[in-house]
């Protein structure tokens, strides 16, 4: 009886116990809750950062449609890319255009955002002038070595100021990058370029791309292991120089609005009577002011950023200028730009030279859709058009290659129908892997027959990004073979396809539609069929000349002028310009008297930027790098310009983001090229991984980067959660492109609730602590009252 109540007296006491323990841990959990509500309030007062960073972010339903949005590290939240609009205003007198491109970046979003851009510029362009507008402010940009370029930039954007920073990736693509774009805000900045204009076979042109097609980008090369040094280790060697630069989020035309709306003017003082004038790719109006003047304008007010705008002229007939030449004096020195077109090679009883063509031509996925029917169209008349003793193969290459006839063979009537037959049935699929067969056409065709010549005949878009590569091939191995490359579609790499066909002895023509193919390929043909002009050289009569580019001079084809820059030790100078040639075995020569140059602006800018060319054209005898890069920093500091080695800075003195407000970063989307396939490009339900082709291409990490960032894609995509946020930025394939080629936002870590999750654990590991306890008080408790009772009984 005493044991009985003994233990009912233990399990009063034992319930007491753990009613305190209930009321500890009831008190201990108010605590916790009151301090939790402390920490979120100190938060909201005392960390106007963390709330200034979730204002920035955004929920799809928050946003107007059409917004780009770019996904956060922050679950079901996204910032809103910065918006593009540009404003292309070109001035042409006589050979020069003078062209200025405003670029102005909207910033819709609650927060701070630095926007990257990727754009074209031609090729040939002299770009001297930056100017960031803020409000009524224009700040001048200033020329600085380009890593000193780089620290004044992040400097600047770190203490919160405004600053553009525009960099030179390519000859043809640039960089722009603005930081610290407030909410709401808009930044101008402005660039000016100078170019030459382009003539051949009695018509100007000029161009001006829009959109930097996705580059397909080879993988990184290891090189043989060197053991003789006792290292044992070998480097890679990346082909693709700056390939993070060149690289910007594509958006996939059939679920996305086109961007970048792109105005554009055009004021044409020719300088000679004008007679028919084209746009080729858009619709435009003119409006004459004399004989020589027009004023072409977009005929929408804005286009999208998808393709090149052309625009050719022809003299009226009879009024076909033949020479000209022009000076500018700077610093006590004058700078000289002649041209002049040789007459066309007379007739002769001398039948032509047999040739031995072979015809390449990219059928990868960029080439999909009208390029590819362009391309086929060309080849198909140009094989057509060989002669009967000619010699000719056809290569075409993705990322495999064929070598069709497996060599040269003769043009009989049978052998150009299985070609053409063969050309027509070709698909566009794959990557770009140009170099095996460029090898194939300059290596493997075996030696040039006697009294024949050899000509490569390269049909592509020219989008990869291994240029440099491509260009030592070609040095090394073109032998007595000529380069001509045929540039196909509405954005294709001209950088490259100029190039080429300059290191090749060639010359370049663009086919941007199909209603070009005749003609243009006309023009060739002629190129083709008649013999260059050679042996060319430029002399001074009664003056020294400091410098004269090009150097050395190239060849020249039927219809195309000698083009030259020149600088002159004095201001005032006298005596004669000499240009000499030879067509075959017949000496051509042409004088023009120095003081008859009418006077011209920019001519300093187009000299110095040929002198750059000249020193890069000519990189690959150098053998010390470091003495070439200085070379070309001397020349384009001396002249504002932006090279490989120089970039243009703006940064405005007062800092406009506060301390406290963090700054995202992306770069700004871009169109694909019009009329490119996205899936081919990209392939079919896959993100673009690294901004290339998805076949065959391959970033830094190699393919095995690729199949994991595919996998990440899917995976993220896999979540109808994830999946319903990004169907409005505008779609889910477009949100995860732009994620996987865009800088995440950070968090600051009092933006997220990293603290209530660690108050949280350790509040659940108190309770478990204090349960723990608990219940040993309560068993201690319980064996006594057993201890006493079996003692009492004596048991």
């Amino acid at each position: 009886m005493f044991l009985e109540d003994e233990f009912a007296i233990g399990r009063i006491r034992a319930r007491r116990i753990s009613v305190s323990v209930l009321v500890a841990v009831t008190a201990f959990a108010a605590c916790i809750a009151a301090i939790l509500g402390l920490a979120s309030a100190a938060r909201a007062a005392e960390t106007p950062q963390a709330s200034a960073q979730l204002a920035a972010l955004v929920r799809p339903n928050d946003v107007n449609s059409g917004s780009l949005l770019f996904p956060s590290k922050e679950p079901g939240f996204y910032v809103e890319a910065p918006r593009l609009k540009t404003d292309v205003a070109i001035d042409v007198s006589g050979p020069i255009a003078r062209v200025k491109v405003t670029q102005r970046f909207q910033n819709p979003s609650q927060g701070w955002v630095e926007g990257t851009y990727v754009f074209p510029l031609p090729d040939n362009s002299a770009v001297d002038a930056l100017k960031m507008q803020i409000g009524e402010r224009f700040i001048e940009g200033q020329i600085k070595p380009r890593q000193e370029a780089r620290e004044i930039y992040e400097q600047a954007k770190a203490e919160g100021k405004k600053t553009a920073l525009l960099e030179q990736q390519r000859p043809n693509i640039f960089t722009n990058q603005v930081a610290n774009i407030g909410p709401g805000e808009t930044i101008v900045i402005q660039i000016e370029y100078q170019q030459t204009i382009h003539q051949s076979g009695g018509e100007f042109s000029l161009r001006f791309p829009m959109v930097v097609a996705p580059r397909y980008n080879p993988a990184p090369i290891v090189q043989t292991v060197e053991f003789n040094n006792g290292a044992g280790f070998a480097t890679p060697r990346d082909p693709v120089e700056n390939r993070d630069k060149i690289e910007a989020p594509v958006l996939d035309p059939r679920e996305n609005a086109r961007i970048n709306p792109v105005s554009l003017t055009v004021d044409l003082r020719a300088g000679f009577p004008l007679g028919d004038i084209k746009s080729s790719f858009h619709a435009v109006d003119i409006s004459q002011d004399g004989a020589q003047a027009r004023t072409i304008s977009l005929k929408a007010d804005t286009v999208p950023a998808d393709k090149d705008f052309e625009l050719t002229w022809k003299a009226a007939p009879g009024k076909m200028p033949s020479a000209g030449l022009f000076r500018e004096v700077i610093d006590g020195k004058t700078y000289l730009l002649a041209f002049v077109t040789p007459p066309t090679a007379p007739d002769t009883a001398t039948p032509p030279a047999k040739r031995e063509v072979v015809f390449v031509i990219d059928n990868s996925g960029s080439m999909s859709g009208p390029p590819i029917e362009q391309a086929r169209q060309s080849l198909a008349l140009a094989i057509s058009q060989l002669n009967p003793g000619d010699r000719f193969n056809v290569i075409r290459f993705d990322d495999t290659m064929t070598d069709y006839f497996k060599g040269l063979v003769a043009a009989t009537p049978d052998n150009r129908e299985k070609a053409i037959a063969y050309v027509r049935g070709l698909t566009a699929d794959g990557g770009t892997e140009m170099l095996p067969a460029l090898q194939a056409a300059l290596r493997n065709q075996g030696p040039v027959a006697t009294g024949a010549l050899r000509q490569v005949v390269f049909l592509t878009d020219g989008a990869i990004g291994n240029e440099q590569q491509l260009f030592q091939e070609i040095t090394a191995n073109r032998g007595d073979a000529r380069l001509f490359t045929v540039g196909i579609g509405s954005a294709p790499n001209t950088y490259f396809m100029t190039k080429a066909a300059e290191i090749g002895r060639g010359t370049f023509t663009a086919i941007g539609s199909t209603d070009q193919v005749a003609s243009r390929m006309g023009e060739l043909f002629a190129k083709l069929q008649n013999p260059a002009m050679t042996d060319i050289a430029a002399t001074f009569q009664g003056i020294k000349a400091e410098d004269i580019t090009p150097n050395p001079m190239p060849d020249l084809y039927s219809g195309e002028p000698v083009v030259l820059t020149a600088q002159l030790p004095d201001d005032k100078p006298a005596g004669k310009l000499q240009i000499v040639g030879k067509t075959g075995d017949q000496p051509w020569r042409v004088e023009m008297d120095i003081a008859n140059a009418a006077d011209g602006n920019g001519i300093s800018k187009l000299w110095a930027r040929r002198k750059i060319d000249d020193f890069e054209a000519r990189a690959y005898e150098r053998q010390d790098p470091a003495a070439l890069d200085k070379d070309i920093e001397t020349v384009a500091l001396a002249h504002h310009l932006v090279s490989r080695v120089t970039s243009l800075v703006a940064v405005d003195v007062t800092p406009s983001r506060p301390a406290d407000q963090p700054l995202g970063s992306a770069k700004l989307p871009l169109n694909l090229p019009d009329g490119w396939d996205f899936d081919k490009v990209f392939g079919e339900n896959t993100a673009p991984p690294g901004g290339g082709e998805r076949h065959g291409s391959a970033t830094p990490a190699g393919n095995a980067g690729q199949e994991q960032a595919a996998a990440e894609t899917q995976d993220l995509a896999a979540s109808p959660e994830i999946a319903n946020m990004m169907a409005a930025a505008p779609t889910a394939k477009a949100a995860t492109m732009i994620a996987q080629k865009s800088t995440t936002v950070n968090l600051p870590q009092t933006a997220t609730r990293a603290d209530e999750q660690i108050i949280r654990g350790l509040t659940m590991l108190l309770l478990a602590l204090t349960a723990a306890s608990g219940l040993a008080v309560w068993r201690r408790r319980l064996k006594r009252i057993i201890a006493v009772g079996v003692k009492r009984n004596g048991l």
